[in-house]
Parts: structure tokens; C-alpha cells; sequence
């Protein structure tokens, strides 16, 4: 009989959409490259192949990110307090998916004034506010969270400290007390 190990089957389907994420993520930075290479060679306009490839750079360093939560998160048997992976990983991610929105928000407003588009000025405004929504409710997020943190991390040090004391006691040949 086959014995299925929920935790295994996690760790596999985690490390399998990692390697999904840093190949995209590789795939992404080669056509950063290629954008840049577009704009030295000047079959492009080198400052919009510059500033494609600062997007697409932005973009595939937030998608690397997420593959290192995932692997962090599914791929990695370590048993930390949810509360403590999700302070050390999700500001990274919100951070980088922040400048991303600033970075598209200010290059339409870019295109736009140059093509003399002032109407469509409204959708580049809402990424902006979009981005600073996100950042003031990741500082929510952090603040809230710092308590619960402290929480978390003297729960973990009490349960090893409860491990640690219904450990069998060995002698120096390794026999437990029970056993001598």
C-alpha cells in the first residue's frame, strides 16, 4: 500500500511553481537585455527601450520575489509562526509590486504629456493612488503585526522550551533513563 505524505506532495507542488517563477523571471530578464540591446543598436528609440526594459526588469524582479515566497512558504519543511514568514516576506513583495505601479504610473504620464494626451492623464493618476494604497495599507499591515509578532516568537520559544523538556534524558552511552 502506498502511504500519501501531505507534506511532501506540498513541498514537491511548491518547489515545482517556484522553478515556474524563476524561469519566468529569467525568460523576462533576457528581454530586458534584448530591449536594451534594441535601443544601442538603434532599432528602437533608445530612451523607450530604456524604459521598457527598467519596466520589464521591475516586473521580473517581482516575479522572482514571489517565487522566493512560494519556496519559502511550501518549499521549505522549517516550522516558523506564520506571523513571523509573513512580516519577513510580504514587504519585500508589496515593496517591489509598489514601485512597479509608481514606475508604470509615471512613465504614462511620461507618454502622455509627450503625445499631448491630458485626458488620459486620470489612469496613470489611479496607479499612482493604486501604489500609495498599497504601501499605507502594507504599513497597517506591519504595524498591527509587530505585537502580534512578539506574540508569535515567545509562543515558539515556549514550545521549545516544551520539547525540550519532554525530551527522554540520555546517559553518555545514549540510553534513556528508562532504558538503564
Amino acid at each position: 500500500m502506498m502511504y500519501f505524505n501531505i507534506s511532501t506532495f506540498r513541498q514537491f507542488i511548491g518547489l515545482g511553481f517556484s522553478i515556474i517563477f524563476f524561469l519566468f523571471s529569467l525568460s523576462l530578464a533576457g528581454l530586458t537585455l534584448q530591449e536594451i540591446w534594441h535601443g544601442l543598436t538603434g532599432t528602437e528609440n533608445l530612451i523607450g527601450a530604456f524604459v521598457k526594459a527598467i519596466n520589464i526588469a521591475v516586473i521580473a524582479l517581482a516575479i522572482f520575489e514571489l517565487g522566493l515566497v512560494v519556496n519559502k512558504e511550501y518549499g521549505e519543511t522549517e516550522d516558523d509562526h506564520i506571523l513571523i514568514v509573513l512580516r519577513r516576506t510580504v514587504p519585500r513583495f508589496v515593496s517591489i509590486v509598489c514601485i512597479a505601479l509608481v514606475l508604470e504610473g509615471l512613465l504614462l504620464v511620461i507618454k502622455y504629456s509627450q503625445l499631448e494626451l491630458a485626458g488620459n492623464l486620470y489612469y496613470p493618476v489611479a496607479i499612482i493612488i493604486a501604489a500609495s494604497l498599497l504601501l499605507m495599507s502594507l504599513g497597517v499591515f506591519l504595524r498591527f503585526s509587530n505585537h502580534s509578532e512578539e506574540e508569535a516568537y515567545e509562543h515558539a520559544a515556549h514550545d521549545l522550551s516544551a520539547q525540550a523538556s519532554h525530551a527522554p534524558i540520555r546517559s553518555a552511552r545514549g540510553k534513556t533513563l528508562q532504558e538503564i
